[in-house]
């Protein structure tokens, strides 16, 4: 069970599985979207969630050749918990910014 929730908890996958909601993205347009990764780790975490049987991979026989990813059935039932934190983080991300604030000013005060 923990290795399980370490894959799907990591925030690599979060972001892909919630970017694959309903709609297929290729490996660039994952890439582009999701800010701060590298292409190996994108393509490890690919990978990982294929294998898991979350995402499916599509390769298009074309020239060069046309590599689509999307969610599984069972992806698209992950993706519902998945919206529900990505929704709580959209709601309190400026109360969680203002106490990060807060915390780093307490730490620098009591370093001087």
């Amino acid at each position: 069970m923990r290795q399980i929730l370490d894959r799907v908890a990591d925030k690599w996958s979060l972001l892909v599985i919630a970017l694959l909601d309903r709609r297929v993205l290729r490996f660039t347009e994952l890439k582009r979207e999701i800010d701060g990764v590298s292409q190996r780790m994108l393509t490890v975490t690919l990978r990982q969630l294929e294998r898991d049987g979350l995402v499916r991979r599509t390769v298009h026989p074309v020239v060069p050749p046309r590599v689509e990813y999307e969610l599984t059935p069972l992806g698209a039932t992950l993706h519902t918990t998945i919206r529900s934190l990505v929704t709580w983080t959209e709601q309190h991300q400026n109360e969680i910014a203002a106490a990060r604030e807060a915390y780093d000013a307490r730490e620098a005060a009591g370093a001087s």
